[in-house]
């Protein structure tokens, strides 16, 4: 049998590109990518010479189970996004499924996410946090925001620039505008930016600020902004007496 290797590619500056995906990806039979144009430009920039070959979000359902079966067969077949790790927002599950089913070995090489900085430099609890990805665009989009509105962790959405004024003014009514978060866009790139403050302040800061850039969201949970609450309550009435 041969190997499945989900192998994570930079969200933005090369140099988060490790030693190991490089040798992987050179040593594959075949290179699965999200886009070929886009991966393509990324394995030249690394002399990387191997097939690559389209496994995206239109074509995952019939070529899935055929791949797991080279791979069971005894191909090495290595898989990548855009940007980031297979599978995360992304093309990958599928395919990963198969090669389980089949019994076939999956190795994911640790890399880059974009949710993991944007959490860790936003300054909310991370410690326990519900990952979220991208919102329905329409339908369910609200039901979805919902059924969060009570949620205890911290919460990480993935948004689109031109999306994300909406996304901010939904937040608010569902969550509140006090509600604390960061804005992080652009990770790792030249201009990487993270704006923190309640979402009332980031809303207004992107409604006077034109968005660019995709967008990670990072919005505090209820339970901490309940706890907050009742200290600042706590400390009024201590003013009061």
């Amino acid at each position: 049998m041969g190997i499945l290797y989900l192998v994570p590619t930079p969200v933005g500056n090369l140099e988060d590109m490790t030693l190991r995906a490089i040798r992987i990806l050179k040593e594959a039979d075949l290179i699965l990518a999200e886009d070929t144009r886009t991966s393509g430009m990324l394995l030249k920039h690394f002399d990387i010479k191997n097939k690559l070959c389209a496994h995206h979000k239109f074509n995952e359902h019939q070529t899935a189970a055929a791949f797991a079966s080279r791979i069971a067969a005894g191909e090495t077949i290595a898989l990548v996004s855009d940007a980031g790790t297979p599978a995360i927002s992304d093309p990958g599950f599928m395919l990963v499924r198969a090669c389980v089913e089949r019994g076939v070995e999956v190795q994911c090489l640790p890399g880059p996410t974009a949710f993991v900085p944007a959490l860790v430099a936003s300054g909310l609890p991370c410690e326990r946090f519900t990952f979220e990805g991208f919102l329905p665009q329409k339908k369910g989009r609200q039901t979805r925001l919902q059924s969060l509105a009570e949620e205890e962790r911290t919460m990480i959405f993935y948004e689109s620039p031109h999306r994300i004024v909406k996304a901010l003014q939904q937040f608010a009514e569902t969550f509140g505008a006090e509600r604390r978060m960061s804005a992080c866009r652009e990770i790792s790139k030249l201009y990487e930016e993270s704006v923190r403050g309640t979402i009332a302040e980031v809303l207004a800061h992107f409604e006077a600020n034109e968005p660019r850039g995709e967008f990670v969201l990072v919005v505090e949970g209820a339970e901490t902004a309940k706890e907050k609450k009742k200290k600042l309550r706590r400390e009024t009435d201590n003013d009061e007496e």
